[in-house]
Protein backbone atom coordinates (compact mmCIF):
# COMPACT_ATOMS: atom_id res chain seq x y z
CA UNK A 1 0.00 0.00 0.00
CA UNK A 2 1.81 3.89 -0.94
CA UNK A 3 2.08 6.01 1.59
CA UNK A 4 -0.64 8.41 0.82
CA UNK A 5 -3.02 5.93 0.34
CA UNK A 6 -2.09 4.60 3.93
CA UNK A 7 -2.64 8.50 5.47
CA UNK A 8 -6.25 8.55 3.74
CA UNK A 9 -7.41 5.27 4.95
CA UNK A 10 -5.84 6.18 8.31
CA UNK A 11 -7.68 9.64 8.57
CA UNK A 12 -10.86 8.44 6.83
CA UNK A 13 -11.17 5.78 9.78
CA UNK A 14 -10.35 8.30 12.55
CA UNK A 15 -13.10 10.67 10.88
CA UNK A 16 -15.75 8.19 10.80
CA UNK A 17 -16.78 7.50 14.52
CA UNK A 18 -16.67 11.39 14.67
CA UNK A 19 -18.86 11.70 12.12
CA UNK A 20 -21.19 8.64 13.17
CA UNK A 21 -21.15 10.55 16.78
CA UNK A 22 -22.33 13.92 15.52
CA UNK A 23 -25.06 11.91 13.41
CA UNK A 24 -26.24 10.63 16.60
CA UNK A 25 -26.02 13.91 18.51
CA UNK A 26 -28.40 15.27 15.98
CA UNK A 27 -31.06 12.17 16.58
CA UNK A 28 -34.19 13.87 18.70
CA UNK A 29 -35.37 11.74 21.49
CA UNK A 30 -38.66 11.59 22.43
CA UNK A 31 -40.41 10.37 26.04
CA UNK A 32 -43.29 8.07 25.92
CA UNK A 33 -44.95 8.64 29.63
CA UNK A 34 -47.57 5.81 30.34
CA UNK A 35 -49.74 5.30 33.25
CA UNK A 36 -50.29 1.18 33.20
CA UNK A 37 -47.96 -1.27 31.56
CA UNK A 38 -46.55 -2.07 27.99
CA UNK A 39 -48.77 -4.93 28.13
CA UNK A 40 -51.34 -2.43 27.82
CA UNK A 41 -50.76 -0.61 25.23
CA UNK A 42 -50.23 -3.30 22.14
CA UNK A 43 -51.74 -2.19 19.42
CA UNK A 44 -52.19 1.36 20.27
CA UNK A 45 -48.39 1.40 20.32
CA UNK A 46 -47.71 0.29 17.11
CA UNK A 47 -50.51 2.95 15.90
CA UNK A 48 -47.79 5.52 17.82
CA UNK A 49 -45.27 4.20 15.80
CA UNK A 50 -47.11 4.95 12.62
CA UNK A 51 -48.33 8.11 13.51
CA UNK A 52 -44.70 9.10 13.86
CA UNK A 53 -44.11 7.25 10.68
CA UNK A 54 -46.20 9.05 8.39
CA UNK A 55 -44.63 12.29 9.69
CA UNK A 56 -41.80 11.15 8.46
CA UNK A 57 -39.58 9.77 12.20
CA UNK A 58 -38.93 5.65 12.44
CA UNK A 59 -37.76 4.70 15.81
CA UNK A 60 -33.89 3.65 15.54
CA UNK A 61 -33.35 5.53 12.50
CA UNK A 62 -34.04 8.89 12.65
CA UNK A 63 -36.11 9.39 16.34
CA UNK A 64 -34.99 7.71 19.32
CA UNK A 65 -37.58 6.91 21.76
CA UNK A 66 -37.42 6.79 25.52
CA UNK A 67 -40.00 4.41 27.42
CA UNK A 68 -41.53 4.99 30.69
CA UNK A 69 -44.22 2.76 32.35
CA UNK A 70 -45.67 3.55 35.68
CA UNK A 71 -47.44 -0.35 35.87
CA UNK A 72 -50.19 1.29 37.23
CA UNK A 73 -48.54 3.13 40.18
CA UNK A 74 -49.79 6.32 39.49
CA UNK A 75 -47.73 7.62 42.31
CA UNK A 76 -44.12 6.57 40.30
CA UNK A 77 -45.32 9.34 37.09
CA UNK A 78 -43.67 12.19 38.77
CA UNK A 79 -40.48 10.88 39.37
CA UNK A 80 -40.81 9.13 35.72
CA UNK A 81 -41.85 12.98 34.09
CA UNK A 82 -38.42 13.91 36.02
CA UNK A 83 -36.53 11.55 34.53
CA UNK A 84 -37.61 12.36 31.00
CA UNK A 85 -37.26 16.29 31.41
CA UNK A 86 -33.31 15.41 32.77
CA UNK A 87 -33.22 13.48 29.48
CA UNK A 88 -33.58 16.57 28.04
CA UNK A 89 -36.37 14.92 25.15
CA UNK A 90 -37.65 16.61 22.63
CA UNK A 91 -41.39 15.88 23.01
CA UNK A 92 -42.55 13.79 25.45
CA UNK A 93 -45.73 11.36 24.84
CA UNK A 94 -48.36 10.74 27.43
CA UNK A 95 -51.41 8.54 27.52
CA UNK A 96 -54.02 9.92 30.29
CA UNK A 97 -53.52 11.14 33.74
CA UNK A 98 -49.69 11.17 33.23
CA UNK A 99 -49.64 14.60 31.20
CA UNK A 100 -50.33 16.20 34.93
CA UNK A 101 -47.20 14.75 35.36
CA UNK A 102 -45.49 15.64 32.57
CA UNK A 103 -47.30 19.26 32.60
CA UNK A 104 -45.66 19.58 36.48
CA UNK A 105 -42.03 18.32 35.23
CA UNK A 106 -41.73 20.98 32.71
CA UNK A 107 -43.05 24.23 30.82
CA UNK A 108 -40.78 24.01 27.98
CA UNK A 109 -40.52 20.80 26.57
CA UNK A 110 -43.59 20.25 24.22
CA UNK A 111 -46.11 17.62 25.67
CA UNK A 112 -48.41 15.62 23.47
CA UNK A 113 -51.51 13.98 25.47
CA UNK A 114 -54.15 11.39 24.72
CA UNK A 115 -57.05 11.73 27.09
CA UNK A 116 -60.50 10.67 27.73
CA UNK A 117 -61.88 13.87 28.96
CA UNK A 118 -62.43 17.84 28.16
CA UNK A 119 -58.83 18.74 28.87
CA UNK A 120 -59.71 22.56 29.02
CA UNK A 121 -61.96 21.61 31.87
CA UNK A 122 -59.27 19.15 33.22
CA UNK A 123 -56.28 22.08 33.03
CA UNK A 124 -54.53 21.28 30.34
CA UNK A 125 -54.72 23.67 27.96
CA UNK A 126 -56.28 27.11 27.60
CA UNK A 127 -58.89 25.98 24.89
CA UNK A 128 -58.93 23.56 22.42
CA UNK A 129 -58.79 25.95 19.52
CA UNK A 130 -55.76 27.44 20.67
CA UNK A 131 -54.19 25.51 23.72
CA UNK A 132 -51.18 27.92 24.40
CA UNK A 133 -48.36 27.01 26.26
CA UNK A 134 -46.53 23.42 25.81
CA UNK A 135 -49.21 21.30 25.39
CA UNK A 136 -51.63 19.81 23.09
CA UNK A 137 -53.02 16.41 21.80
CA UNK A 138 -56.00 14.48 21.64
CA UNK A 139 -59.61 14.05 23.43
CA UNK A 140 -61.28 10.39 22.67
CA UNK A 141 -63.99 11.06 25.02
CA UNK A 142 -63.55 7.97 26.65
CA UNK A 143 -65.33 9.75 29.90
CA UNK A 144 -67.65 11.71 28.16
CA UNK A 145 -69.93 8.63 26.68
CA UNK A 146 -70.30 7.11 30.03
CA UNK A 147 -73.76 7.98 30.10
CA UNK A 148 -74.69 6.91 26.66
CA UNK A 149 -72.94 3.55 27.82
CA UNK A 150 -75.31 2.82 29.97
CA UNK A 151 -78.14 4.00 28.16
CA UNK A 152 -77.11 1.29 25.52
CA UNK A 153 -76.49 -1.40 28.33
CA UNK A 154 -80.09 -0.54 29.84
CA UNK A 155 -81.74 -1.23 25.92
CA UNK A 156 -79.55 -4.90 26.22
CA UNK A 157 -80.83 -5.88 29.43
CA UNK A 158 -84.48 -3.98 29.13
CA UNK A 159 -85.14 -5.24 32.50
CA UNK A 160 -82.91 -4.71 34.20
CA UNK A 161 -82.45 -2.70 37.53
CA UNK A 162 -79.38 -2.97 39.66
CA UNK A 163 -76.37 -2.23 37.46
CA UNK A 164 -72.57 -3.16 38.80
CA UNK A 165 -69.97 -0.21 37.81
CA UNK A 166 -66.13 -1.10 37.99
CA UNK A 167 -63.73 1.53 38.30
CA UNK A 168 -60.47 1.74 38.91
CA UNK A 169 -59.40 4.14 42.12
CA UNK A 170 -56.31 4.75 41.09
CA UNK A 171 -57.08 7.18 38.00
CA UNK A 172 -59.15 9.22 40.14
CA UNK A 173 -59.78 11.69 37.47
CA UNK A 174 -61.34 9.60 34.82
CA UNK A 175 -63.08 7.74 37.78
CA UNK A 176 -64.66 10.90 39.00
CA UNK A 177 -66.25 11.68 35.93
CA UNK A 178 -67.52 7.69 35.20
CA UNK A 179 -68.88 7.99 38.44
CA UNK A 180 -70.76 11.36 37.87
CA UNK A 181 -72.12 10.73 34.70
CA UNK A 182 -73.45 7.29 35.41
CA UNK A 183 -74.62 8.67 38.78
CA UNK A 184 -76.56 11.15 36.79
CA UNK A 185 -77.94 9.33 33.90
CA UNK A 186 -78.80 6.02 36.33
CA UNK A 187 -82.32 7.57 38.42
CA UNK A 188 -83.77 8.75 34.35
CA UNK A 189 -83.35 5.07 33.08
CA UNK A 190 -84.67 3.45 36.63
CA UNK A 191 -81.40 1.76 37.71
CA UNK A 192 -79.31 1.53 40.61
CA UNK A 193 -75.77 1.84 40.73
CA UNK A 194 -72.91 -0.31 43.04
CA UNK A 195 -69.38 0.46 42.50
CA UNK A 196 -67.09 -2.10 42.55
CA UNK A 197 -63.15 -1.26 42.54
CA UNK A 198 -60.34 -3.14 41.14
CA UNK A 199 -56.58 -1.59 40.81
CA UNK A 200 -55.03 -5.03 39.94
CA UNK A 201 -55.56 -8.37 38.64
CA UNK A 202 -56.94 -10.09 42.11
CA UNK A 203 -58.80 -7.03 42.56
CA UNK A 204 -60.75 -7.99 39.50
CA UNK A 205 -61.42 -11.68 40.33
CA UNK A 206 -62.83 -10.56 43.85
CA UNK A 207 -65.25 -7.63 42.36
CA UNK A 208 -66.18 -10.64 39.88
CA UNK A 209 -67.05 -13.11 43.11
CA UNK A 210 -68.76 -9.97 44.41
CA UNK A 211 -71.29 -10.05 40.59
CA UNK A 212 -71.55 -13.77 41.27
CA UNK A 213 -72.80 -13.75 44.91
CA UNK A 214 -74.88 -10.17 44.69
CA UNK A 215 -76.06 -11.25 41.12
CA UNK A 216 -76.79 -7.90 39.40
CA UNK A 217 -78.30 -7.21 36.25
CA UNK A 218 -75.31 -6.13 34.29
CA UNK A 219 -71.82 -4.91 34.36
CA UNK A 220 -70.66 -1.39 33.41
CA UNK A 221 -67.09 -1.74 33.08
CA UNK A 222 -65.21 1.98 33.13
CA UNK A 223 -63.12 3.39 30.84
CA UNK A 224 -58.82 3.04 31.67
CA UNK A 225 -55.81 1.46 30.55
CA UNK A 226 -55.19 -0.91 33.28
CA UNK A 227 -59.30 -2.36 32.13
CA UNK A 228 -57.85 -2.14 28.84
CA UNK A 229 -55.04 -4.31 29.53
CA UNK A 230 -56.83 -7.60 31.32
CA UNK A 231 -59.62 -7.58 28.83
CA UNK A 232 -59.04 -10.83 27.93
CA UNK A 233 -59.24 -11.68 31.84
CA UNK A 234 -62.64 -9.65 32.27
CA UNK A 235 -64.16 -11.62 29.00
CA UNK A 236 -63.35 -14.50 30.45
CA UNK A 237 -65.17 -13.60 34.19
CA UNK A 238 -68.05 -12.18 32.19
CA UNK A 239 -69.14 -15.21 30.32
CA UNK A 240 -68.23 -17.57 33.07
CA UNK A 241 -70.81 -15.82 35.39
CA UNK A 242 -73.11 -15.01 33.29
CA UNK A 243 -73.56 -11.03 33.57
CA UNK A 244 -73.85 -8.98 30.74
CA UNK A 245 -71.21 -6.18 30.07
CA UNK A 246 -70.33 -3.02 28.11
CA UNK A 247 -66.91 -1.86 27.85
CA UNK A 248 -65.05 1.44 26.14
CA UNK A 249 -63.03 0.14 23.59
CA UNK A 250 -63.42 -2.03 20.74
CA UNK A 251 -60.22 -4.03 21.50
CA UNK A 252 -62.31 -5.01 24.79
CA UNK A 253 -65.05 -6.14 22.37
CA UNK A 254 -62.76 -7.97 20.18
CA UNK A 255 -61.47 -9.78 22.68
CA UNK A 256 -64.40 -11.39 24.04
CA UNK A 257 -66.53 -8.63 25.42
CA UNK A 258 -70.24 -8.63 24.93
CA UNK A 259 -70.33 -5.04 24.01
CA UNK A 260 -68.60 -2.05 23.22
CA UNK A 261 -69.26 1.86 22.51
CA UNK A 262 -66.52 4.09 22.65
CA UNK A 263 -64.00 5.77 20.26
CA UNK A 264 -61.13 4.34 18.45
CA UNK A 265 -58.38 4.15 20.74
CA UNK A 266 -55.59 2.96 18.58
CA UNK A 267 -56.41 5.85 16.23
CA UNK A 268 -55.94 8.31 19.19
CA UNK A 269 -52.50 6.89 19.40
CA UNK A 270 -51.43 7.20 15.65
CA UNK A 271 -52.73 11.00 15.86
CA UNK A 272 -50.30 11.63 19.32
CA UNK A 273 -47.76 10.17 16.80
CA UNK A 274 -48.25 11.79 13.82
CA UNK A 275 -48.79 15.36 16.28
CA UNK A 276 -45.27 14.42 17.82
CA UNK A 277 -43.90 14.35 14.53
CA UNK A 278 -44.95 17.45 13.97
CA UNK A 279 -43.65 18.65 16.79
CA UNK A 280 -39.96 17.57 15.75
CA UNK A 281 -39.94 18.78 12.34
CA UNK A 282 -40.99 22.79 14.36
CA UNK A 283 -44.29 22.94 15.00
CA UNK A 284 -45.02 24.81 18.31
CA UNK A 285 -47.35 22.56 20.39
CA UNK A 286 -49.54 25.92 21.12
CA UNK A 287 -50.51 26.28 17.37
CA UNK A 288 -51.66 23.06 17.41
CA UNK A 289 -55.38 22.40 17.84
CA UNK A 290 -56.56 19.51 20.43
CA UNK A 291 -58.29 16.83 18.04
CA UNK A 292 -61.37 15.84 19.17
CA UNK A 293 -62.22 11.92 18.04
CA UNK A 294 -65.83 10.25 18.37
CA UNK A 295 -65.29 7.74 15.68
CA UNK A 296 -67.90 5.44 18.00
CA UNK A 297 -68.06 1.76 17.85
CA UNK A 298 -70.68 -0.71 19.01
CA UNK A 299 -70.15 -4.49 19.22
CA UNK A 300 -72.55 -7.24 19.93
CA UNK A 301 -71.90 -10.62 19.42
CA UNK A 302 -75.78 -11.95 19.60
CA UNK A 303 -76.15 -8.92 17.02
CA UNK A 304 -73.68 -10.61 14.41
CA UNK A 305 -70.57 -8.38 15.29
CA UNK A 306 -72.73 -5.14 14.33
CA UNK A 307 -70.79 -2.25 14.65
CA UNK A 308 -71.93 1.33 14.01
CA UNK A 309 -69.03 4.63 13.33
CA UNK A 310 -70.16 7.78 14.34
CA UNK A 311 -68.80 10.83 13.43
CA UNK A 312 -67.99 14.11 15.73
CA UNK A 313 -64.87 16.39 14.45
Amino acid sequence: MRRRDFITLLGGAAAWPLATRAQQAVVPVVGFLHPASVHAAGDQLRAFHQGLKEAGFVDGQNVAIEYRWADNRTDQLPALAAELVRRQVAVIATVGTSAFAAKAATTTIPIVFVGGEDPVKLGLVASLARPGGNLTGINWFAGELAAKRLELLRQLVPAATRVAVLVNPAFATLTEITLRDVGAAAPAMGLQIQVLNADTSREIDAAFEIIEREQPDALFVGPGPFFNSRRVQMAQLAARYAVPAIHTTRLEAEAGGLMSYGPSLTDAYRQVGAYTGRILKGAKPADLPVVQRGNAYEKCPSNGHFFRRVQRM
